[in-house]
């Protein structure tokens, strides 16, 4: 049994089509007539739980949701954690083990000008959870993930102002290479060790010589 703050264990990874529809018909049976804040209390304890029983499709769901309130509540976590629940908040350890687990080759990447739909079995992202599923990879050292990664950077200063939820991705890149054990300088960069003054013989000194001879009385 884990606790709030816990990750639960991958059970299975719901696409985007089934969280939706599910969310749907949760959002559906609310009672019209209860207060705005507590109909999302009560929409996202649904998805949270679902969450909590190992479904990662749910916590994709929950992520985008912290950072919608997060963005409407003017980054005020305290008033976003009164609205969802304490212990309900979905936090850096719970995105990366949702973004480590998400398989890439599944997410919904439309090129401009494509009409298609997404598959049922796909996951249709927005841009910043892309970024930190395609970083968390990288992190991981997925080659592929890497090389994706840089080419959707090439659009990150083009997209900032647009969308407010890019500043999220940013927070979890910085706390990934906070938490990151890769080593962040190589030992070639390492400074050479000094000497100690024991260590260093009279005849390497600059001068040394010279001072001796200076000393030495003459004949």
């Amino acid at each position: 049994m884990t606790t709030a703050t816990e990750t639960p264990a991958l059970r299975e990874f719901s696409p985007t089509m089934r969280v939706d529809v599910l969310v749907s018909d949760w959002k559906a049976s609310l009672n019209p007539e209860m207060p705005e804040e507590e109909r999302e209390r009560e929409l996202y304890g649904k998805a949270w739980e679902a969450y909590r029983e190992g479904d990662y499709g749910f916590g994709l769901w929950c992520w985008q949701e912290c950072d919608r309130l997060t963005n409407n509540l003017n980054g005020n976590i305290r008033e976003v954690t009164r609205v969802l629940g304490p212990g309900r908040y979905f936090g850096f350890s719970q995105r990366k083990a949702v973004a480590k687990a998400m398989p890439i080759e599944r997410i919904y990447r439309p090129r401009k000008g494509d009409m298609s739909t997404p598959r049922p079995d796909a996951f249709v992202l927005p841009h910043y959870q892309v970024l930190c599923v395609y970083l968390a990879h990288a992190d991981a050292g997925d080659p592929k993930a890497r090389a994706l990664l840089e080419i959707a950077l090439g659009e990150l200063e083009d997209r900032r102002r647009a969308d407010p939820f890019l500043r999220h991705f940013e927070t979890f890149r910085s706390l990934l290479e906070r938490t990151s054990t890769a080593p962040t300088t190589s030992p070639a960069a390492a400074p050479a060790p000094v000497p100690n003054a024991e260590e260093v013989s009279p005849k390497s000194e600059p001068g040394a010589r010279d001072e001796r001879a200076r000393r030495r009385p003459r004949k």
